[in-house]
């Protein structure tokens, strides 16, 4: 991934495969340049985390300011681990505030093709994903956790992206962004079970810690290998293999630091 430094010591990423892209502006964010205090320090932008809202309102301001982006076209959904997608279109958009936000409840996958508007989910150890299709100029921006990975939360917004707007797979692009690595994820039965149920490669995803003989999960390839069987080439798919539990001075971590930490975004707008 490529950092880039705006003013205020705010940084966010990049992905080199999605900055080919032209009026596509995309960004994930690290936890420099903003305000909030303790485990939110300081670029937190999560609003449902525990953090103040005037900072996290602060830090967004901050972030649209950088990336040109207006204040009120910067969605993001409350999200629930779960599957459901919500399209961001002019009906939408003539919704009052209030309902925009009641809309946006329970939903971890966001997908648009208007202009200046741009779309994030949050993340702190989960895999955050953004899709393209440049030939229709539409994107998504999708919140997989291990359950949503397990919902198979990819393959479905690859799929609605297909269906709703005849995307050519062929052509789509995706970003799996930072997330909590291999290495870092020791795993339970439950998650274990899970994967065996609907994995038909689980040995590439769950794998053994060869000194604790422990299991250990493998997101970023689950959700690979979803969007490989959705179709995309294997060169339209870049995994960012930044872990988000070691690499603290850019990233929350919700395991490394508790529940109650700050939250990063990943995102998407097309400008005109």
């Amino acid at each position: 991934m490529k950092r880039i430094r705006h003013h205020n010591a705010l940084q966010v990423f990049e992905s080199p495969l999605l900055s080919t892209s032209d009026g596509l502006v995309h960004f994930v964010t690290t936890r420099s340049g903003g305000v909030s205090q303790g485990e939110y320090a300081s670029l937190n932008l999560g609003e449902y985390c525990g953090d103040e809202a005037a900072a996290v309102a602060e830090n967004r301001k901050r972030l649209c300011r950088a990336l040109c982006i207006a204040e009120d076209a910067l969605f993001v959904p409350y999200q629930t681990h779960e599957s459901r997608i919500r399209l961001i279109d002019s009906s939408f958009l003539a919704l009052s505030k209030e309902q925009q936000r009641a809309a946006l409840q329970g939903v971890d996958a966001l997908i648009t093709r208007e202009p200046d508007v741009c779309i994030a989910v949050t993340t702190a150890d989960c895999v955050p994903l953004l899709l393209y299709a440049p030939e229709k100029k539409v994107i998504a921006a999708v919140h997989a956790g291990w359950r949503g990975t397990v919902l198979q939360i990819a393959a479905q917004t690859v799929a609605y992206m297909v269906e709703r707007f005849d995307c050519d797979v062929r052509q789509l692009r995706a970003f799996i962004g930072p997330a909590i690595g291999l290495a870092d994820y020791e795993v339970g039965d439950e998650l274990v079970d899970a994967f065996r149920r609907i994995e038909p490669e689980v040995e590439r995803v769950i794998k053994e810690d060869p000194l604790t003989g422990k299991p250990h999960a493998d997101l970023w390839e689950a959700n690979r290998l979803q969007l490989l069987r959705s179709g995309l080439f294997a060169e339209h798919i870049e995994v960012s293999g930044l872990s988000t539990y070691s690499h603290p001075e850019d990233f929350f971590s919700a395991r490394r630091q508790g529940v109650r930490s700050g939250r990063m975004l990943t995102g998407a707008v097309l400008q005109n």
